[in-house]
């Protein structure tokens, strides 16, 4: 199959870390090549850590980590991390994913289905995995437990957000949506409260907005329950549950309807757990909607 080019003005970002790694490999100890193989595949995760905490999860010493990277031609770390913060910032652009995403499509609609449905089954798996079922139940469970659930989410999660807590106080267990940004969230996490419990949904690195709720979240003592999109996400060490939905190939355009998938099987669980409740609450609203409704 062959490739349509990026859309003009697009041009493919120059990975530098991937760049030195193939000319270096070869240069490279045993042990250095494991640490620079971990950098390269756990991007994101390296910007949260430490060459301590890089080391404790390979085996290995932080000396070790920081040769590694002097090795591949970086000053240190931090240089590193500015590297990665370079590239993934171009590549995490819309315009960027959505001209690399279309430069594999030869014809549109059929090519196009194609994607969405490798996607979805993806995902699929993912979430009906064995380590996220446990994390499921424990979710719901906590959830199931909570005063009120609110629900975090910015950006086009930000609209999950709002769906997830219509979808929650629909069947029985009220909540509210965290989805504005900037000086806004702050009239929003005014409504937590001690006994709530907050579904976050989180892709990337800790952004203010997600620090904000994670610090009001610890405040009050209140459990966190997570859908991430990285497995090895800092976020989720943060988390009385944490669910790993994965995204699209990186570069692509991120669908949304994994995410959508996850949140509905959550509110189904929930349902389950007092179907009575979540039965009383849809005929209550069935109730209002006919005062609402004007007479025939």
């Amino acid at each position: 199959m062959s490739r349509k080019p990026l859309l003009p003005g697009h041009r493919a970002p120059v990975d530098r870390f991937a760049d030195r790694l193939r000319k270096r490999r070869h240069t490279l100890s045993p042990s250095l090549l494991k640490v620079a193989e971990y950098l390269d595949g756990n991007r994101h995760a390296v910007l949260g850590k430490s060459a301590l905490d890089i080391g404790m999860e390979l085996g290995t010493s932080d000396a070790t980590v920081i040769r590694a990277v002097q090795a591949l031609g970086f000053g240190g770390l931090v240089d590193l991390k500015e590297t990665f913060q370079d590239y993934l910032g171009i590549t995490a652009s819309p315009s960027h994913k959505m001209a690399a995403t279309t430069a594999h499509y030869v014809t549109g609609s059929d090519a196009a289905i194609d994607f969405v449905a490798a996607d979805l089954a993806n995902a699929m798996a993912a979430l009906g995995s064995a380590e996220n079922r446990a994390a499921m139940a424990r979710g719901i469970e906590v959830l199931a437990s909570a005063r009120r659930i609110g629900v975090f989410g910015i950006g086009a999660s930000g609209i999950i957000a709002s769906y997830a807590a219509r979808l929650f106080s629909r069947s029985g267990y009220p909540s509210y949506a965290l989805n504005l940004t900037g000086i806004a969230l702050a009239e929003q996490l005014l409504q937590m409260a001690e006994g709530d419990v907050v579904l976050m949904m989180a892709h990337g690195r800790k952004h203010r907005e997600a620090a904000a709720v994670l610090a009001e979240a610890e405040r009050l003592s209140v459990p966190l329950v997570m859908i991430l999109t990285q497995e090895d996400s800092p976020l989720g060490k943060q988390a009385a549950a944490a669910i790993t939905m994965p995204r699209s190939k990186s570069g692509h355009v991120a669908l949304h309807a994994p995410m959508l998938c996850c949140i509905e099987a959550m509110m189904l669980g929930l349902a389950s757990i007092d179907s009575e409740k979540t039965v009383e609450t849809l005929e209550r609203l069935v109730e209002l909607r006919e005062i609402i409704r004007p007479p025939k």
